[in-house]
């Protein structure tokens, strides 16, 4: 039987070498995405960041609303084949 030194040593090996690991597979993802990160920081403020969503949300539902209306008009919709 191991005694609970041997024990822990051997939990603190695995530790480090998943640790070690782990550091190898981040540099490795960061060398494949071009060392960009999670990095958030657009010099933006909180505020500046939702007026710009809210933005871009607007255009992107008017679009939408743009060719719903369009695609309508033309009778190309789906489920309108009958004959």
């Amino acid at each position: 039987m191991y005694s609970s030194q041997a024990s822990e040593k051997r939990k603190r090996k695995t530790t480090l070498l998943a640790l070690s690991c782990k550091e190898k597979d981040r540099e490795r993802a960061q060398a494949r995405n071009g060392g960009k990160g999670k990095n958030k920081d657009d010099g933006l403020t909180p505020e500046q960041r939702r007026e710009r969503d809210a933005k871009a949300l607007q255009e992107k539902t008017a679009k939408k609303a743009a060719q719903a209306a369009g695609g309508e008009s033309s009778g190309g919709g789906k489920g309108n084949n009958k004959k």
